[in-house]
């Protein structure tokens, strides 16, 4: 069993660029999003989503010691999907955002400053979700029942298997 250690990458060095598509490449955050060209397609896909409020009140206690790294891709179908309805969510259950760290990858699911390094990166979106420093599950690319509670199996540790298990 691979057991993945949460270090942070939030240094200085970290730069946010863009490549020659004008795809985001680093590490980012929702405002990055709320930004041309990338607000179409996440206020597209956060305006349409319903929150299932039960399952995000559910998820508000389970998420409290959990830190996220997630990797995307704003050139990727399924990251444009998934990525603001993950953030919506995250917003109904009440997630402290500084415990949150997007990283926005390539289409080789890498980034000038090798933020993938050790992760495992197939496909987007990659949800690695980790509790005292050990991953404790992933959601790869898209939902097996719903995000809500997909993402409550993982946080909760009940049996869970993403798409690609």
């Amino acid at each position: 069993m691979l057991v993945t250690v949460f270090v942070s990458c939030k240094t200085p060095q970290n730069t946010l660029t863009k490549d020659a598509e004008g795809n985001l490449l680093g590490i980012v955050n929702k405002d990055h999003f709320l930004e041309a060209p990338y607000q179409e397609w996440f206020a597209f896909s956060y305006d349409d989503y319903t929150v299932n409020t039960g399952l995000a009140k559910s998820l508000e206690p389970a998420l409290k010691n959990i830190r996220i790294k997630a990797f995307m891709g704003t050139w990727c179908g399924d990251s444009q999907e998934q990525v603001p309805v993950f953030y919506k969510i995250l917003e109904a259950a009440a997630f402290d955002f500084d415990r949150l760290e997007m990283v926005a990858v390539d289409l080789r699911k890498s980034t000038p400053d090798q933020l993938e390094k050790g992760f495992d990166i197939q496909r987007v979106p990659t949800l690695i979700f980790f509790e005292k420093g050990k991953e404790i599950g992933r959601f790869v690319e898209y939902p097996m029942e719903s995000m809500e509670e997909d993402l409550l199996k993982i946080v909760s540790k009940q049996p869970y298997k993403h798409a690609y298990e």
